[in-house]
């Protein structure tokens, strides 16, 4: 897990909801229907945006001090803090009886898929 901090520039709309874009990353947005929604809305989207850029392999941009973005009437700026699990699939070599992976073959059974779902059983448990 990769943890990363973005400003966040809120414009507060006319109805009470909050607009939230971040100069860095651009088309990324959210809105939120208060500002403890807003607040929430604005870490989930950052987080999806990110993981989107890291899974298709692009560079994530810098993340512009705080005191250098601008924010108009009716607008603030924050910090998020998003934290993205990297996705993408490594190998890893596993041993098995022969016996088992006779059976896990014939059963037509993923290897992969079930020690995954074990593993987050396992590290969810902890």
């Amino acid at each position: 897990m990769a943890e990363y901090v973005y400003p966040a520039l809120f414009h507060l709309n006319d109805d009470g909801s909050y607009t939230i874009t971040y100069p860095d990353l651009p088309g990324c947005v959210s809105e939120g229907k208060s500002l403890e929604n807003a607040l929430y809305m604005a870490q989930d989207a950052l987080r999806v945006w990110l993981g989107y850029l890291l899974d298709e392999k692009e560079a994530l941009p810098a993340s512009t001090a705080i005191q250098q973005v601008q924010a108009g009437p009716g607008e603030f700026v924050n910090l998020i803090r998003a934290v993205v699990q990297e996705n993408r699939a490594v190998r890893r070599t596993v041993s098995i009886p022969k016996w088992m992976d006779d059976q896990v073959t014939a059963a037509g059974i993923s290897l992969s898929k079930v020690l995954q779902e074990a593993l987050k059983a396992r590290l969810s448990a902890e």
